[in-house]
C-alpha cells in the first residue's frame, strides 16, 4: 500500500503542477463567466431596443386594443392607402406595418391581417399582436351572438389539480421541475467528468508509454497498484480542478458584476422566473420553491450523488487507462473509445427520453441496475423516490463491477505498456487476457 499511496502522491502532484493544469484552472471559469457576462450584456441590450410598429386599421375596430409596453410602441397610421403607408414605414425604419383591412366579416379578416417588415418578425411580437387582434375578434363575435363575454369568462373554470402521494404528502408540478432539474444536471455532470479526465488518464498513460519511465515505474511495482494510483491521483487532481472552478467562477461574478455592474447569470435567472412563474402561476413562487426545495431527500440525494459519482467515475477510469496502455498514440484510441462511450451516451439518453417520462418503470430500472448506465440513469431516478434497497443494491453492482474492471484492465494494462510498434486490435486484447 505504501508504494500505491506514493504513485497516487506522485500522480496529483504531476497534474496539478502542470503549466497547462493551472492555466485551464484559472482560465476556464473567467471564460466562462465572460460569456455568461456577454450573454447578458447582449441580452440586455436587445431588450432595451424599441420596436415600432405602425398599424393601418380601416376596419376600425382596433384603434384602442394595441397598448405600448416600454419595448413595443404601437402608432396608428391614418389618411393614407397601404401603399402609401407601406412606404411611409420602409422610409421611417420602423419595425414593421400592420394592416388590417375592411371586410364584411370577421371570418375574412382572420385571413385577410398582414405584417409588412424588412426581415422576418419576431415570434414574441407576433404572439403579442396575434392575442391582441384574437381577444377583441372573439369580444365581437360572442356579442353578436348575444353573449356577455365577461359571464363567460366568469363562467369559466380554470383547474389546479393538486397532488398529493398515496401516504398524503403533498407535492406540485414545481416540485416535478426541481427533480427534474437535479436529476438532469447529476447525470450530465457525470457524464461530462468522465470524458474530461478520463481522457486525462488516457494520455498520461500513452505519454508516459511513449517515453519509457513505465518501464522503469512497473519494474518495483505491481500493474494494478499503478492502475489505481493512477486513477485515483488523477480523480483526485480533478476533483481539485473541480472545485477551484466553483470557487473562482463565484469569485469572478462577483467581481465583474461590481466592476462593470453585469449580472451574468441575469438573463438565466430572468428566463427560469418567468418559466416558474407560467408554470405555478403563484405570487409567492420563491417561497413555494424553497418549501418543495427541502421537502427533497437532501441528504439521501448528496450521499448517492457521491457515490455513484466516484464509482461511475473509477468504473470508466480503468477502461480509459486500459485503452491508454494498448495504444502508442492517442489517434489509435479511436477504435476503443466508442464501445466505452456508448453505454455512456445510451444512458443519457434513456435519462432524459425514459426516467423523466416514466422514473419507475421497467426501462428505467433496468438501465438504474445496469453498472454502465446505472450512474446516470440512478442518479435522474433517485429524487423521485427510488427505495433504499434499490439504490443500495445499485451501488454494490457498480462497485463490484469496478473491481472486476481494474482486474481486466491490469491485464491489459501489464501486456500493453511494455508493447511498442504493433497497434493493438480487439483480437491482440484477448491473447493479453490471457498471459
Amino acid at each position: 500500500m505504501n508504494h500505491l499511496s506514493l504513485i497516487i502522491k506522485r500522480e496529483y502532484l504531476t497534474k496539478v503542477k502542470n503549466r497547462a493544469f493551472i492555466i485551464m484552472t484559472f482560465l476556464s471559469p473567467l471564460i466562462m463567466v465572460g460569456i455568461f457576462s456577454l450573454v447578458a450584456y447582449l441580452s440586455s441590450i436587445n431588450n432595451d431596443n424599441v420596436r415600432n410598429i405602425s398599424v393601418l386599421d380601416e376596419s376600425g375596430l382596433f384603434i384602442s386594443e394595441f397598448e405600448s409596453s416600454d419595448n413595443l410602441k404601437y402608432t396608428f397610421v391614418t389618411g393614407e392607402n397601404l401603399p402609401a403607408a407601406k412606404k411611409t414605414v420602409e422610409e421611417s425604419g420602423d419595425y414593421g406595418l400592420l394592416y388590417i383591412p375592411k371586410v364584411n366579416s370577421l371570418d375574412e379578416l382572420a385571413e385577410q391581417i398582414t405584417f409588412y417588415s424588412e426581415d422576418s418578425p419576431s415570434i414574441t411580437v407576433l404572439d403579442n399582436i396575434e392575442n391582441t387582434i384574437e381577444d377583441k375578434v372573439n369580444t365581437i363575435k360572442l356579442k353578436e351572438a348575444g353573449m356577455d363575454p365577461k359571464e363567460i369568462e366568469a363562467l369559466q373554470i380554470r383547474i389546479d389539480t393538486k397532488l398529493e402521494t398515496f401516504g398524503g404528502e403533498q407535492t406540485s408540478e414545481l416540485s416535478t421541475w426541481l427533480k427534474l432539474g437535479f436529476g438532469g444536471m447529476s447525470g450530465y455532470l457525470l457524464f461530462m467528468f468522465i470524458i474530461i479526465y478520463g481522457n486525462m488518464i488516457m494520455r498520461s498513460v500513452i505519454e508516459e508509454k511513449t517515453s519509457r519511465i513505465i518501464e522503469v515505474i512497473i519494474s518495483s511495482v505491481k500493474p494494478v497498484k499503478l492502475l489505481l494510483g493512477k486513477i485515483i491521483g488523477t480523480s483526485l487532481a480533478g476533483v481539485t480542478q473541480f472545485l477551484a472552478w466553483v470557487i473562482l467562477i463565484g469569485i469572478f461574478a462577483t467581481v465583474l458584476s461590481s466592476i462593470f455592474g453585469i449580472d451574468p447569470a441575469a438573463a438565466q435567472q430572468q428566463q427560469a422566473l418567468e418559466q416558474a412563474q407560467a408554470l405555478t402561476g403563484n405570487e409567492n413562487m420563491l417561497q413555494e420553491f424553497m418549501t418543495e426545495f427541502f421537502k427533497l431527500p437532501l441528504l439521501n440525494l448528496v450521499i448517492m450523488f457521491v457515490l455513484f459519482f466516484i464509482g461511475g467515475y473509477l468504473l470508466y477510469a480503468s477502461l480509459y487507462a486500459a485503452i491508454g496502455a494498448a495504444v502508442d498514440s492517442e489517434t489509435d484510441t479511436q477504435q476503443f473509445l466508442l464501445p466505452i462511450l456508448m453505454p455512456l451516451i445510451l444512458a443519457v439518453y434513456v435519462g432524459f427520453f425514459t426516467v423523466f417520462d416514466n422514473p419507475h418503470g421497467t426501462v428505467s430500472q433496468v438501465f438504474s441496475f445496469i453498472p454502465f448506465t446505472s450512474p446516470v440513469v440512478m442518479l435522474m431516478r433517485i429524487p423521485f423516490g427510488v427505495p433504499l434497497w434499490q439504490q443500495i443494491l445499485s451501488v454494490v453492482i457498480l462497485f463490484a463491477t469496478f473491481i472486476g474492471t481494474v482486474w481486466f484492465a491490469a491485464k491489459i494494462y501489464r501486456v500493453g505498456i511494455l508493447m511498442y510498434g504493433k497497434k493493438a486490435s480487439y483480437k491482440e486484447l484477448i491473447k493479453w487476457l490471457k498471459y
